[in-house]
């Protein structure tokens, strides 16, 4: 029941999304417009948020580290293996591997299991790392291959998501923002922030479901890159098991990567490599890809609840 309880608002707004355009209820420009105000305003408020409360705790750093160096190192995988996936996508296929979806998904699915903790919240730093510091400055020199040096560092540094990483870092690392959380301004910060991100994940899964469309041509792709990802995610697991044998002897922390690593693609990632994109159909098949992968971690989090957990 508490499966049913995380995952089935995700399907609702994904059949939502789905529904309004078979429907025709709302038009692809009326669907732009949402996205451009959730990708482009919304969704960078989120990341600068999430910079400033985000905890860097010393004895993380490793675990950080390795799961950062995996998600590059999937970038890598993806460049490899997608031509012998479809040629036709291999333009954007590789980013559908890095990052996993851990506040929607994981970490819901994880506390579902273990109650309280925040393991999967520790492997989320280096997601968020590689989804807005990485990815973004990656995509601007993929899009932008004919600009000058002086275009492309401009293009850079006036992107909304990098600004977002760049101020929450100064703010966080500087000790502003936990002054002005202590002081009689938090209340006005908290319910601004609270305000401005309350859409965001509930629009973003609408939109997925309103791109979402699987004919014969997108299907192949969607499962040999879901086969990769899966296997990847695998090792990476076993890594866990391998470098940190002590965390991992820790039922509760063992939970954490084997929950976490076989979730989505996260859903940060769809705004980052959109640019990308050469017409809807391959924004629908990235919205096939992460939808239909939500079947892998149904699967996963139904073994461990019945043999681990």
């Amino acid at each position: 029941m508490l499966a049913l309880t995380t995952l089935f608002p995700v399907f609702f707004m994904l059949g939502l999304g789905w529904t309004c355009r078979k429907m025709n209820w709302i038009t692809p420009e009326q669907k732009s417009g949402a996205n451009a105000i959730v990708f482009n305003i919304l969704f960078p408020i989120l990341i600068f948020h999430l910079i400033c409360t985000t905890t860097f705790e010393i004895q993380h750093i490793k675990i950080i580290g390795y799961v950062l160096l995996v998600f590059i190192l999937s970038l890598g995988v993806g460049k490899w293996v997608a031509p012998f996936i479809d040629k036709q996508y291999a333009h954007f296929l590789p980013y559908l591997l890095p990052t996993v979806e851990g506040g929607s998904v994981a970490l819901p699915l994880y506390l579902s299991i273990v109650g309280t903790s925040s393991h999967t919240v520790i492997f989320d730093i280096a997601g968020s790392i590689m989804c807005f510091m990485i990815i973004p400055v990656l995509v601007i020199k993929e899009t932008a291959k004919q600009a000058s040096i002086k275009e492309q560092i401009k293009a850079i540094f006036t992107n909304a998501f990098v600004l977002a990483v760049v101020f929450g870092l100064c703010l966080n690392l500087s000790g502003i923002y936990g002054i002005l959380m202590d002081s009689s301004l938090s209340g006005v910060i908290n319910a601004t922030f609270s305000q401005v991100t309350m859409p965001i994940v509930s629009m973003i899964l609408f939109i997925l479901g309103y791109d979402f469309h699987i004919d014969k041509k997108t299907l192949k792709p969607i499962f040999k890159l879901m086969l990769v990802k899966t296997v990847y995610y695998a090792l990476v697991i076993i890594g866990f098991f391998v470098l940190f044998p002590h965390q991992m002897s820790d039922k509760i922390f063992m939970i954490a990567p084997i929950i976490y690593f076989m979730c989505p693609t996260g859903f940060g990632m769809l705004p980052m490599i959109s640019p990308l994109y050469k017409n809807e159909h391959e924004a629908s098949l990235t919205s096939g890809f992460v939808s239909i992968y939500m079947v892998v971690t149904l699967l996963v989090y139904t073994i461990v609840v019945l043999w681990i957990a």
